[in-house]
């Protein structure tokens, strides 16, 4: 069985995912953001501070299990995993030429 894997780092994307769903064929995974930037010197302080939401959609192709998508966190990273159903190969039959 196929797999496609979606995988989001957590140190590449300062996210904290808490909802993983698939509506119809959409993958929707949505959270928080928040970002923090620090500068110090001798003189000055400073810290630059941005948060929100997000949410990212992706449209699954149609051989995919939606019933059997999985979603994990670990170390950070959010790995979905999207089972594909088995493209069934049409039957080839051999024809006699007659004459």
């Amino acid at each position: 069985m196929a797999h496609q894997i979606v995988s989001l780092h957590k140190a590449l994307c300062p996210y904290i995912c808490h909802l993983v769903d698939v509506i119809g064929r959409i993958l929707q995974i949505s959270g928080d953001r928040s970002v923090e930037k620090e500068e110090k010197n001798d003189k000055w302080h400073r810290v630059e501070r941005s948060s929100g939401q997000f949410m990212r959609r992706f449209r699954l192709p149609e051989n995919v299990k939606v019933e059997e998508v999985k979603a994990a966190m670990e170390n950070g990273v959010l790995t979905v995993t999207v089972p594909k159903a088995e493209v069934k190969k049409p039957d080839v039959k051999a024809i006699d030429i007659s004459g």
